[in-house]
């Protein structure tokens, strides 16, 4: 056997005996709780739960694990188990790969990519948001011109949209799960409406827009769920009688589901994709958008619906079709089902990965048998 075959061999006995790495590149949000750097720990911790080295990827090495007087740190809002996950920092030149690893760029990283481009490694996307695909992309370049040629999403939706732009690309879905500590409350439901808006400022306009249509309500409160731990996050939308949810670029939603997990009623404002969970097939085929929420194609008449939502829960009259409609939509996407996902995902990439090693060695052997 030639040298370049004994490598390539090399490198297949270690991906087979699991003797490499899945490196997750994720952005530092300071403390900031992320659904999407959420999903991606869940990644990491499922991954090394099943046999598998995963590691997080971060720029800097001041990346906030623990929370100290300047904010929260991972251990603060995703949990302790997710903070003692391996982390590894870029500055410290850690990060050493070889053939036999894999590193998982955000798609919004284009800029990542080309400086990973030659890295000997496998490279794969990891796509949460289709709205962020082309963000830093240069016009006229696709992910596969640096060597990025699968891409992980959360939905075939999302999936679609992507061949769209990549046609090359291979798709792998993934969909978000829902922890168990989203639940239904012990006791009744409070006057509260939650909100949660990609943009800051678009819960506050809500809010006030209400008060002063509506001022027969001043007693009810609005609360932002903004900047919480997660777990403190679920406890806040329990206690809710109604959550409210704008977020136009959403390639999931995870959010309503998250409602629905606690018996919250959402208001919302279809995004742009219309999530998977959010519509089902008329009788002729046709797809139409479930009754499982309050939905608008407009903020500007979120107020009134929020109003006319209050009466009907103040006097115990919510109808019937969108509780059951509610309950029937719980429990789609459970952590059991996305552990279940990750293992089959990932083993087929590791899978495609040997493949293409042993490709390699048939043509060397090929070309030396016609040399001979």
């Amino acid at each position: 056997m030639n040298e370049q075959l004994k490598q390539l061999d090399d490198v297949i006995s270690n991906i087979e005996n699991k003797n490499f790495g899945f490196y997750f590149f994720v952005l530092d949000t300071k403390g900031n709780p992320t659904a999407g750097v959420a999903n991606i720990y869940e990644h990491v911790k499922v991954l090394n739960d099943i046999g598998y080295k995963a590691y997080i990827l971060h720029e800097k090495n001041d990346y906030r694990l623990i929370g100290n007087q300047d904010g929260m740190g991972i251990s603060d809002w995703l949990g302790e188990e997710y903070a003692k996950l391996p982390h590894i920092s870029i500055e410290s030149q850690q990060l050493n790969v070889g053939p036999q690893d894999f590193i998982i760029i955000p798609e919004v990283f284009s800029n990542i990519m080309d400086q990973v481009k030659k890295f000997p490694c496998k490279r794969v996307v990891m796509s949460q948001s289709y709205e962020y695909s082309l963000e830093l992309l240069p016009i006229g370049r696709r992910w596969t011109d640096y060597g990025f040629n699968d891409v992980i999403t959360t939905s075939e939706k999302q999936a679609h949209e992507l061949k769209t732009y990549f046609p090359s690309i291979k798709t792998h879905v993934v969909p978000v799960s829902i922890p168990n500590y989203f639940k239904p409350p012990e006791k009744p439901k409070i006057p509260v409406v939650s909100i949660v808006t990609r943009e800051p400022g678009s819960a506050a306009k809500i809010a006030k827009k209400f008060y002063l249509q509506f001022p027969m309500y001043k007693w009810i409160t609005f609360k932002e769920l903004r900047g919480m731990p997660r777990h403190v996050f679920a406890d806040e939308l329990s206690k809710s009688c109604l959550a409210v949810w704008v977020d136009d670029l959403a390639g999931f939603g995870t959010f309503p589901l998250e409602c629905m997990q606690t018996d919250t009623p959402v208001i919302g404002k279809m995004p742009n994709m219309i999530p998977e969970w959010l519509e089902e097939k008329d009788s002729e085929g046709n797809p139409v958008i479930k009754n499982n929420g309050i939905w608008t194609n407009t903020t500007l008449n979120i107020p009134e619906l929020i109003s006319k939502y209050l009466k009907l829960w103040l006097e115990d009259s919510v109808p019937s079709e969108l509780i059951e409609s509610v309950e029937s939509s719980k429990n789609i996407y459970t952590t059991e089902k996305q552990e279940e996902k990750i293992k089959e995902v990932y083993d087929l990439l590791v899978e495609n990965r040997i493949g293409e090693f042993k490709n390699t060695m048939d043509k060397i052997t090929k070309l030396e048998t016609e040399k001979a």
